[in-house]
C-alpha cells in the first residue's frame, strides 16, 4: 500500500472533511527476531484470508463515528524490514477511531493473518 496515496484518496471521497477528524495507521513489518523467544528470524511465511480480513473491516466500519477502514496485508515469503500489514481507520473523534483502531488490529491477527517464522 502507498500510504500516501491511500490518505490522499481517502481524503478526496465525498463525506471525508465531514466526518474525519483523525487517522490511525499501523504499518507492520517483519522484525529480525521471534516475539517468542528473541531468536533469529531470516523470514515469515505469510498467509492472510483476505476475505476475512474484508469482512472484519466492512463490520468495524458499521461503527460510531467511522468513516472508512483500509487493510492490506502482504502475502508470501517475507524478509525483515518488509512490509506485512497496512491498516488505516479513519474517524470522527480519538475515542471512537483508538477504540476501533485495537480491536481490528488485534481481531485481523488473531482471526485473518497466519505466520511461519523462518530462523537462522
Amino acid at each position: 500500500m502507498d500510504l500516501n496515496a491511500a490518505l490522499a484518496d481517502l481524503k478526496r471521497q465525498p463525506g471525508f472533511s465531514d466526518n474525519v477528524g483523525m487517522m490511525l495507521i499501523h504499518n507492520g513489518v517483519v522484525r529480525a527476531w521471534s516475539r517468542k523467544d528473541k531468536n533469529n528470524v531470516v523470514a515469515v511465511r505469510v498467509t492472510p484470508d483476505h476475505a476475512r480480513i474484508e469482512a472484519i473491516c466492512k463490520e468495524m466500519e458499521q461503527r460510531d463515528g467511522i468513516f472508512r477502514i483500509l487493510a492490506q496485508a502482504n502475502e508470501g515469503e517475507l524478509h525483515p524490514g518488509d512490509d506485512l500489514l497496512f491498516l488505516v481507520v479513519a474517524g470522527d473523534i480519538r475515542e471512537n477511531v483508538k477504540a476501533v483502531f485495537a480491536e481490528l488490529l488485534d481481531r485481523v491477527k488473531a482471526e485473518a493473518v497466519s505466520k511461519e517464522e523462518v530462523f537462522g
